[in-house]
């Protein structure tokens, strides 16, 4: 049997891929980029309006044909209706994104422990979603892929002079939230291996908004060896890659992109 080209392994044509947080700064990358590989996806919101306009956004083959559903991933009954939703409308899932975030502000200094507790709930609703597909794939008895989305601070610590006389610390919540992010693919990836359901995690580095201070901007890209931020876009090919079958010996894996943050 002939090996399958490369193009061929980072063909999503016939996939359908599930985003939750679509409508983001990254989600909105991560969601155009498996579109432009030929997958049908469905964005998620918790603002069924908002996504619909993203997925209208959307191009690639399966463009005016991608679906937005309202999805609350802080929400278990949010959960369970927009997938079985997305299941309704699109047929089928084969590729899920876990992206969506309810931010924090508050950090170690004024966070409150219902605060602290919310922001863990995140990893609850990515953990919960992608039951959903892991248990939808072996109904279907057919493969599926499994993205998180974690963080360099999932790994590594902030340095306090980056925030310092800017803003908030980066918050202990949210570092402690993305290490679970990173040890739930690991978790996931080695239970559902037999089931054919590759989990693994994407962990971008500095990706500063366009809200963001510019002091902050400065200071993220002088911790970074490439010396700048990251750009949306950048995340698009390992985004891909974790989604088709360019990856399909890979599972349990954190790939970073973080412009050599983490190799300091």
């Amino acid at each position: 049997m002939a090996s399958p080209t490369v193009q061929q392994l980072l063909d999503l044509s016939g996939k359908v891929a599930l985003v939750t947080g679509a409508t983001g700064y990254l989600g909105a990358a991560l969601a155009g980029a498996l579109a432009e590989a030929g997958a049908l996806v469905v964005a998620s919101s918790r603002d069924r309006a908002s996504a619909g306009s993203a997925a209208t956004a959307l191009g690639g083959p399966e463009a005016g044909r991608h679906l937005g559903v309202a999805l609350d991933h802080m929400s278990e009954a949010s959960i369970a209706e927009g997938f079985a939703e997305a299941v309704r409308r699109a047929g089928r899932v084969d590729v899920l994104v876990n992206n969506g975030h309810e931010p924090l502000v508050a950090d170690w200094r004024t966070v409150t422990g219902a605060q602290f507790t919310r922001q863990l709930s995140n990893v609850t609703g990515y953990f919960l979603l992608a039951r959903h597909v892991r248990d939808h794939a072996v109904g279907r008895a057919a493969p599926a892929s499994v993205v998180l989305l974690g963080s360099m601070y999932g790994m590594v610590g902030s340095y306090p002079d980056v925030y310092e006389g800017i803003g908030p610390a980066n918050p202990t919540a949210y570092q402690v939230l993305k290490g679970g992010v990173v040890q739930l693919a690991r978790h996931l990836a080695v239970y559902w291996a037999k089931d054919r359901v590759r989990v693994n995690c994407l962990s971008p580095g500095p990706f500063p908004g366009p809200a963001a201070a510019p002091a902050l901007v400065e200071r993220l890209a002088a911790r970074a060896p490439l010396g700048r931020g990251g750009r949306p876009d950048e995340l698009k090919g390992a985004g891909v890659f974790l989604a088709a079958d360019a990856s399909s010996y890979v599972t349990g894996h954190n790939l970073v992109v973080d412009g050599g943050w983490t190799a300091w």
